[in-house]
């Protein structure tokens, strides 16, 4: 497996770096083009969930003491898991589902559709799978029952959010916001953490861009967990938000998703980051902060995917009618995170099915390379 992901993260890099030389000035625009925060802000807070508000803290002491990790520092290890680089997957399939899909229509395709909408609906139980299995370790004490209803009102959360579009973007910028405010409360109840000391720690990623080729293969076992889920979100993402894309062209759409979501990114691992140096332990009331704030970036995750299978399979309010949308997708969503428990599903699967349907569109997009003449002016 570890090949396979190692060809394709290759393949996919140097198609966008193709795409960006090759038809760098096409103008890329959704159906529903929004201004660029707008944008960003719907990809950062569907494209994430609450792993990365919480896990930085418990994955600096294992990049800090295990030898696969000693070429740079911890905090370079983790902007280099969740940063830069790995948005390159949603800049490809963006720009796949914004100029490329609309003229070839290959999600069309019956077996492509299908193959296409059971990752989709795999992966968001399986995020609600991880979600409800590692609230112990986020909400220290959190009994059965509290965490199997918080788990059951996020679902049901994110399918009332899904019913309207217009909640999209209330909800994503309103995400976006809190994590910028919930980086601004850890600084400010951070003895010690100012601006330049912040600045100072965050001189400490330079070491993910001077080892930048160590991040396009497997570092770890645990680093090709990280690459496949990059994989497995990356077509559902792309698909997504391809339609909020508010005519830009595509280098500045590539540019635009590889900067701007880092840059949040870096700061809040530089906070984290100067905290687990220090020994500074967090509080109740931060850790109930990051908690409450993942929670919201789940339910936007979960919302983005609810959405897309639906529309894709027809599922949709205005078929059904609200009330028997909402109740028929929570008791699918739900049911499925439960039935997680009892199988030995890892997300490398969905990475593989995932791997194989790049490759089918490769290869029909070979087939179809006369209906593709782009104009580069």
């Amino acid at each position: 497996m570890t090949t396979i992901l190692t060809f394709a993260i290759l393949v996919t890099l140097l198609t966008s770096a193709y795409i960006v030389v090759r038809a760098g000035n096409i103008n890329c625009k959704g159906p529903m083009p929004s201004s660029l925060f707008a944008f960003i802000a719907i990809l950062f807070t569907s494209g994430l969930d609450v792993g990365l508000i919480m896990f930085p803290l418990t994955e600096f002491p294992t990049y800090a003491a295990e030898e696969a990790y000693q070429f740079t520092n911890p905090l370079a290890i983790e902007f280099g898991f969740w940063g830069f680089l790995v948005w390159g997957f949603y800049f490809l399939t963006t720009f796949y589902f914004c100029v490329i899909e609309p003229k070839v229509k290959l999600f069309e395709i019956p077996a492509i559709k299908l193959v296409n909408n059971i990752v989709i609906i795999g992966t968001c139980a399986f995020t609600g799978f991880l979600f409800l299995s590692y609230l112990p370790s986020y909400v220290e004490g959190i009994s059965d029952p509290v965490r199997f209803g918080l788990v059951a009102v996020v679902v049901l959360m994110a399918v009332l959010s899904s019913t309207d579009i217009s909640y999209v973007k209330i909800l994503s910028i309103g995400s976006t916001w809190l994590f910028f405010g919930l980086i601004a409360l850890v600084m400010f109840n951070t003895n010690g953490l100012g601006l330049t000391e912040l600045v100072g720690t965050m001189a400490s990623i330079g070491g993910y861009f001077t080892n930048i080729d160590q991040f396009t293969h497997p570092i770890s076992d645990y680093h090709e967990f990280y690459l496949f889920w990059w994989f497995s979100w990356s077509i559902m993402i792309g698909q997504f938000v391809a339609r909020f894309v508010g005519g830009i062209k595509t280098w500045q759409l590539c540019i635009a998703l590889l900067v701007i979501p880092s840059i949040p990114l870096a700061i809040w691992f530089s906070v984290l980051y100067y905290n687990y140096v220090n020994a500074i332990e967090m509080t109740e009331f931060l850790k109930l902060a990051m908690v409450f704030v993942g929670i919201v970036f789940v339910i936007n995750s979960l919302d983005s995917l609810i959405r897309l299978y639906t529309q894709n399979l027809s599922l949709t309010p205005e078929r059904f009618g609200k009330g028997k949308y909402i109740l028929g997708n929570f008791i699918a969503m739900y049911g499925l995170i439960l039935l997680y428990q009892f199988t030995p599903f890892d997300i490398a699967w969905i990475g593989l099915v995932v791997i194989g349907l790049y490759a089918a569109i490769y290869l029909l997009l070979l087939k179809k390379r006369n209906q593709l003449v782009v104009q580069t002016a």
